[in-house]
């Protein structure tokens, strides 16, 4: 796969909120199991917005990396996937 690729960057976007989300875990709730705090986490929605929100500044990195290096079309994976998650914890917010 080339380096300066939107589909890398869908992947990158996809992968690194999941590993902020584990990161989250650690930090806030490590004295209970994995699949009982992503339980919590559907009861609890604004600790829900706030768990996943932060998640997605693990994507900030290989943004900021990408546009130092101006690999452009992998920046706009990462951006548009991001922007997706964006959307949907807005509509958790919000709507659900």
């Amino acid at each position: 796969m080339k380096r300066d690729s939107p589909i890398l960057g869908f992947l990158i976007g996809l992968v690194l909120p999941v590993i902020g989300l584990f990161i989250m875990y650690f930090i806030w709730g490590s004295h209970e199991g994995i699949f009982s705090f992503v339980q919590g986490l559907t009861h609890r929605r604004g600790m829900a917005t706030k768990v996943f929100t932060l998640s997605l500044l693990t994507n900030l990195i290989p943004f900021a990396y990408c546009n130092i290096k101006r690999i452009d079309l992998t920046m706009r994976g990462i951006f548009t996937i991001t922007m997706v998650y964006v959307v949907l914890i807005v509509m958790a917010m919000f709507v659900w």
